[in-house]
């Protein structure tokens, strides 16, 4: 069994400010929309979508996927969002 030391990073993430506070359900049940907002309008934001992906890497790998399928669907260049993205899926 490999044995993982808590980084800075890890630490970080469990330490995260997570207002205003968005559970995994919610964030699942909303990240379509929030992907065809951002995709139309790379400055559109949610505040607590944006604070849920900053403290969950499964929604922000999930997230990351839908955007990059959306974008591919709808001919749309994803690229003025991925700064934002790898804020979020750094792992």
């Amino acid at each position: 069994m490999t044995e993982r030391r808590l980084t800075p990073e890890i630490i970080r993430r469990f330490t995260v400010d997570g207002e205003p506070w968005l559970s995994c359900d919610d964030c699942f049940a909303r990240v379509d929309e929030y992907v065809d907002r951002m995709l139309a309008d790379p400055d559109y934001d949610s505040p607590a979508m944006s604070a849920h992906l900053r403290g969950c890497g499964a929604c922000a790998e999930e997230m990351a996927t839908l955007l990059d399928l959306a974008a591919r669907d709808a001919g749309v260049d994803p690229q003025p969002v991925l700064p934002r993205l790898g804020r979020w899926c750094q792992g």
